[in-house]
């Protein structure tokens, strides 16, 4: 698709927060946190002329690969919030994208995240083909008071659950969709501290694919005022996750 003539480099959508979306508190979900933050980062991807279709194209498509989230409020059932996100960098095969969540001029959420290009058919990372110099960089607008980190992975853990990937696991990429390992996570906690907002950040890092079919174990410890996990397959992670909590 060619680039939109309603294309800018900094986009922002607003979305309505419906229940479906919510937890039992009314709160919006952390899950769906991320899933508007990355329909936000599709639709301008999209308007410049780089959405899932046009890279398809030359068989490429984006994946995410980190992601750090920082909450000081969620959003509330019926609640409008409005999604602003722009490119810090974008070299080669890897991209910074940020992102930031309001509720009218208040600012409730940040995220930073790393992507990567992938070849859908080869299954391997490799450089953008498509141009994306119309798309102006903000590498100095930090959308988190932290930048990512890489997860540690080798801290002791416990296994926490075990399943298998299912078809509603899965999306257009045909692998398991990033926000997944998150739910799955977050199904192993106490429900109430996440009900009662006292998730502050969370980085999770994305290691490995995941496919229809795998058996994975959730493995999961805690230290001080930090929760963290990894998703293992064959006993090598795919995934992991630091939640750090108020």
């Amino acid at each position: 698709m060619p680039i939109s003539p309603q294309f800018t480099s900094v986009f922002t959508q607003n979305w309505e927060i419906n229940f479906l979306q919510c937890l039992p508190s009314g709160h919006l979900k952390h899950t769906e946190l991320c899933n508007l933050m990355q329909l936000t980062a599709g639709a301008h991807a999209e308007l410049g002329g780089m959405s899932f279709t046009d890279m398809q194209v030359h068989d490429q498509a984006w994946v995410l690969s980190r992601m750090r989230v920082e909450v000081d409020e969620l959003p509330k059932w019926r609640d409008t919030v409005t999604v602003k996100t722009w490119i810090m960098d974008l070299q080669g095969s890897r991209s910074v994208r940020a992102l930031e969540m309001y509720i009218g001029d208040k600012k409730v959420a940040g995220a930073l995240t790393y992507w990567a290009v992938i070849n859908t058919k080869l299954r391997k990372a490799e450089a953008l083909v498509l141009p994306h110099e119309h798309f102006e960089k903000y590498p100095e607008s930090m959308p988190t008071q932290e930048a990512f980190k890489k997860v540690e992975i080798t801290r002791e853990s416990e296994v926490a659950t075990e399943r298998t990937v299912l078809l509603s696991d899965l999306d257009i990429v045909f692998h398991a969709n990033n926000v997944k390992y998150l739910e799955w996570c977050l199904d192993t906690v106490d429900f109430k501290p996440l009900l009662k907002q006292q998730l502050k950040s969370f980085d999770m890092n994305y290691l490995r694919e995941l496919k229809l079919g795998d058996k994975i174990s959730i493995n999961k410890g805690q230290q001080d005022n930090q929760t963290y996990f990894t998703v293992q397959k064959d006993d090598k992670p795919s995934f992991a996750l630091e939640l750090n909590w108020k």
